[in-house]
């Protein structure tokens, strides 16, 4: 063949359906003499040598046509200065070889329900039984499937970037290290400065462009098959990243500013082509998954540093330090940093610290600079919700950090915490210290792990708790003191599709181990997951459904009093996250609900000093705790979307077409006044009366002085009790205003509904002067709530916790009443 005849290269296919075998043979020692001209002569041209493709170890040559047109686009070489290709040579029995499939015989192997092999040898018929347990990773390899790697490097040395040979030598090297095949590659360098390379890869290609002047390579990897990339990165920053400046660079010159100049890398990493669900499902770098999204898919993070991946016996762990280009120093970072108020850090990343991030199977943990928003709300709602908490049970938790919280409480004695993974607390132990930290924590130890009350058990959670609670271990054998006060399962969020999830919150039998294991006042905690939103399907339908199920079991659950659902937006998610707290005693409501002020007096009386004098928690405290008393709209909306619609959704808010009759205290309001009070003498008694009157007609369902009733006050249980004593006191004779108080309570005022909510309320507005009639015939007012149809509360309900207080105070007329007719109330109307 002539050097300037592309011919053979154009056409070599055909040659290929048109030759017999003697003729194809002779083409391709041509065709390889040809190359091997072209290599060496290409390889020599300017003084530049590059180097040839490496075949890794233990790989075998691939069955391969090559096939390459050049464009004559620059004739006066005013754009591309010089053009290369280089590719293996056929050394012995071939590298470069012609795969002559006819295509019938092509045909037959996609028609027997495989894809034709991309690069590998066909298999003998004697062989298939041979790799009927081929592994799913080699497998995979030949799907139409693939990873995706993207890499931005800047700050790189200029005469790097615009030298072909330097640039090849590291392609042809990272390509090596990654394990991959280069088949060819080729290279033009363009005018006045800059290189464009791509490579050919058995497994697809890469490639790369550079800019010298501004120091900046762009870099395109894509292979196919299930081998990760990500452990390529360093060694694709090593090799490309050559800085231009400092110590290590070529000139040694120093930098100007060794924080900005320094060599940097942004990159991200998609899986591509089509995939199986499950297998999308499995891999935790699928796009779906939290480390995806959080981490390998974005180009936005300036430090996307990996500290731990692994796969411990029952997970894959994998923790990386992150810092966005647009992060900011936090208070910390200014702190140790002695930024001053004008300081223009203050507006960049420079100074700001990377967050440290857990992963477990691909979905995201915990993170550093949130973790203590998530793990005070996780823990501490429920411990304040009991009495006095002296044994705690953890199933989950082994970042540790779970178990630092319990350990705040003096009053716990034992904390057992119950982890499946060891490996997982190890590495805790090393990578996430701050979390185990008990340091700061009057008599503790350094590490939480090693705190004289904590047991960590490494051991299966369902069994630990099977084995000494089951409904099968005799109640005789059930000690109250094993026995836990609380428990806190900080496993996996309900809507993790996997078996374990399955196992935690939807066996019945589990959950019957729990009740069984806790003390009369027990309360449960369970982390439930990202919070639901007003636009979410009907709770059983969906990514919740096995937290809808959950719950159904619970409520059915015969030692089951209250269900408390609350959110915290500050765990450092993307969605605030949702916890649940379950009540064995009607007492933890009173607690669950109590005052800010009370909350705190609680902690302080409770929640141990620290070293440092600081306080011990960061973030929760009364009025955090208040936040969580009202359930968000979005539980209610979606409950309230079960089939069937629960009772009480039909009295979510007033009803709009129904009208407020109120009374009128002042005499210019008279003529918006529904009603009147009038004295009347008792013909019975022969006293003065105060009764009420209708001023205008109203109907039936029409509220009645909604207003005055919304005016009531709210006195507790305890506040009685307290005042009572005064009057009790010896010495201090008749206390006449406390007395007449408790009496004006004991007959205007009525409990609330709630069971153990331990809350009054007295009506002081109109409604208190309305006469009471033990003929419930004459009644004609009544409440605004009927009883739900089951005779009690339901044990969870966020329409009951939204608005139990309208529950408790509005009437409406029971009847129409005409206008001049009495008012009267059943004397038994909240009882």
């Amino acid at each position: 063949l002539d050097d300037d005849d592309s011919s053979m290269f154009d056409s070599v296919t055909g040659y290929h359906r048109a030759l017999e075998d003697r003729q194809v043979r002779a083409a391709e020692l041509l065709l390889e003499g040809r190359r091997h001209r072209l290599m060496t002569q290409g390889n020599t041209d300017h003084g530049r040598v590059l180097p040839e493709p490496k075949l890794a170890d233990g790989k075998e040559a691939p069955r391969t046509i090559y096939s390459s047109k050049k464009f004559d686009t620059d004739p006066d070489n005013t754009q591309i200065s010089s053009s290369s290709d280089v590719h293996m040579v056929k050394k012995h029995d071939g590298w470069i070889d012609t795969n002559t499939a006819t295509e019938a015989e092509s045909s037959q192997c996609a028609d027997e329900g495989g894809s034709c092999s991309r690069g590998r040898p066909d298999k003998a018929a004697g062989d298939a039984d041979a790799d009927d347990d081929e592994d799913d990773e080699e497998e995979e390899e030949h799907l139409p499937a693939g990873q995706h790697l993207l890499i931005d490097i800047k700050n790189v040395d200029a005469s790097f970037l615009n030298s072909e040979s330097r640039l090849a030598r590291a392609m042809v090297d990272v390509v090596a290290e990654s394990e991959l095949t280069l088949l060819s590659y080729h290279c033009h360098t363009l005018h006045p400065l800059g290189v464009s390379c791509v490579g050919v890869l058995l497994e697809s290609h890469v490639s790369f462009h550079t800019w010298p002047t501004e120091g900046v390579i762009t870099l395109d990897l894509f292979t196919c098959g299930p081998k990760p990339l990500l452990p390529s990165i360093p060694d694709i920053e090593e090799q490309f990243g050559i800085p231009r400046c400092g110590p290590s660079s070529a000139a040694g010159t120093a930098c100007a500013n060794p924080k900005t100049d320094e060599v940097k890398a942004l990159w991200a990493h998609e899986l591509r082509g089509f995939r199986h669900p499950t297998k999308r499902k499995n891999n935790y770098l699928d796009d779906t998954s939290d480390l995806a999204f959080w981490v390998t898919s974005g180009m936005d993070l300036e430090i996307k540093e990996q500290i731990v991946a692994t796969e411990s016996p029952f997970q894959r762990i994998d923790i990386w330090d992150v810092l966005d280009v647009d992060d900011t120093p936090s208070h910390a970072d200014g702190m140790r940093h002695n930024l001053t108020v004008d300081d223009p850090r203050w507006m960049t990343s420079e100074v700001a610290s990377p967050e440290r991030l857990l992963f477990l199977d691909g979905t995201l943990q915990s993170m550093s600079e949130s973790e203590h928003e998530y793990h005070e709300a996780l823990v501490h709602p429920a411990m304040f919700a009991h009495p006095s908490p002296r044994r705690v049970a953890i199933v989950g938790g082994g970042e540790g950090a779970t178990l630092r919280e319990v350990l705040k409480h003096d009053t716990v004695q034992d904390a057992v915490m119950i982890e499946l993974d060891a490996m997982m607390v190890d590495i805790a132990r090393e990578h996430l210290p701050f979390m185990s930290d008990c340091s700061d924590i009057e008599s503790s130890a350094p590490s939480c792990f090693d705190d004289k009350r904590a047991t960590v058990l490494f051991e299966d959670g369902r069994k630990y708790f099977f084995d000494r609670f089951g409904k099968d271990v005799a109640a005789t054998k059930v000690k109250d003191d094993d026995k836990f006060d609380v428990i806190i399962l900080d496993a996996l969020d309900p809507e993790d599709d996997t078996d374990i999830a399955d196992m935690l919150y939807t066996d019945d039998a589990f959950l019957t181990a729990l009740y069984r294991s806790m003390t009369d006042d027990g309360v449960l905690i369970i982390q439930i997951g990202t919070a639901p939103s007003i636009h979410d399907p009907r709770p059983d339908l969906g990514v919740y459904a096995r937290r809808e199920l959950m719950f159904r079991l619970l409520e059915s659950h015969a030692d089951t009093s209250h269900m408390f659902v609350y959110e915290e937006a500050h765990c450092g998610f993307l969605e605030p996250h949702s916890f649940l707290v379950v009540c064995k005693s009607d007492s933890c409501r009173r607690r669950w609900y109590a005052e800010a002020d009370e909350v705190d007096y609680a902690i302080y009386e409770r929640i141990r000093t620290t070293v440092s004098g600081e306080s011990a928690l960061v973030h929760f405290d009364g009025s955090t705790l208040k936040s969580y008393q009202v359930p968000p709209k979005a539980w209610e909306t979606v409950y309230c979307r079960r089939d069937p619609e629960p009772f009480e959704c039909a009295y979510r808010g007033l009803d709009l077409t129904k009208e407020i009759h109120d009374l009128a205290w002042e005499e210019e309001e008279e003529d918006d006044s529904s009603f009147e009070v009038r004295t009347v003498k008792n013909k019975e008694t022969g006293e003065d009366e105060t009764r009420v009157y209708a001023t205008d007609d109203i109907k039936a369902g029409d509220y009645v002085m909604a207003s005055d009733l919304a005016s009531s006050f709210a006195v507790s249980d305890d506040s009685l009790a307290n005042l009572q004593k005064n009057t009790e006191i010896v010495g201090t004779g008749r206390v006449t205003v406390i007395e007449d108080f408790l009496d004006f309570v004991d007959y205007h005022g009525h409990p609330s509904k709630a069971p153990g909510s331990a809350t009054n309320y007295v009506e002081v507005g109109g409604t208190f002067m309305m006469r009471r009639t033990s003929d419930e015939g004459k009644a004609n007012v009544g409440k605004w709530m009927p009883e739900h149809p089951s005779g009690k509360i339901p044990v969870f309900s966020p329409v009951y916790e939204r608005r139990m207080k309208s529950f408790d105070l509005f009437l409406v007329a029971t009847r129409d009443i005409k206008a001049g007719e009495e008012v009267l109330k059943h004397d038994k109307i909240w009882q």
